[in-house]
């Protein structure tokens, strides 16, 4: 999976070690009952709502309910048909936080816009759950404000950033600087990151 993403793109041979990392993060929080939370703006905030897409469902592989907790869900609530569980699929919790749109704009409104990620980040975040910050430029006050929030709570973060990596490439326990500077081209370059850690979270869990 590695090689065929570095084959795509090359030069994310560069980021290897971080991202990684931050595979390792991401594998460890699931096995402790963790869950992923994202902030972002713009087409970051696009990236976030992307990535729990591809882990709250099938992405590349099939991710059925198991037998035993197939006969659980029935115990508990005998209406449940077969047809129902066939369909539905194990997910990997993850919560977009720039989708939050009527807290964020009441967070914002009655108190202040640049801290409306930290807020979320501290209502949703428990110790072992990981968030990924996601901005190009590394500078995103709302997004640093949310990296300095997690922290205190002593949830990992990392951070999805280009090739400078701006304040955040110090605050983050991982921070993946893809090795572009301009917003859009570093943008194709996170879709490349963000889809090779959904697939291998996957293979992990599932494959």
């Amino acid at each position: 999976m590695w090689n065929e993403l570095i084959k795509r793109r090359p030069e994310l041979t560069l980021c290897e070690a971080d991202i990684k990392k931050a595979l390792a993060l991401i594998t460890a929080c699931y096995e402790n009952g963790g869950k992923l939370l994202l902030c972002g703006n713009g087409g970051s905030s696009a990236d976030c709502d992307h990535i729990v897409g591809e882990l709250m469902k099938d992405f590349l592989i099939k991710r059925p309910i198991k037998k035993a907790e197939r006969e659980r869900m029935k115990a508990l609530s005998p209406s449940l048909d077969e047809s129902t569980l066939d369909s539905l699929q194990i997910g990997l919790p993850a919560v977009s936080l720039p989708s939050l749109t009527a807290f964020n704009t009441a967070f914002a409104n009655d108190r202040d816009p640049d801290l409306v990620y930290a807020q979320g980040v501290l209502s949703l975040g428990k110790a072992g759950d990981v968030l990924v910050a996601i901005s190009t430029s590394g500078n995103a006050k709302n997004v640093l404000c949310a990296v300095q929030v997690a922290k205190g709570l002593g949830i990992c973060v990392i951070g999805l950033s280009g090739e400078l990596g701006g304040a955040m490439r110090e605050l983050c326990d991982v921070c993946i600087c893809v090795p572009e500077r301009e917003t859009y081209k570093v943008q194709e370059l996170h879709l490349s990151v963000y889809h090779y850690l959904c697939a291998a979270a996957e293979k992990h869990f599932f494959g």
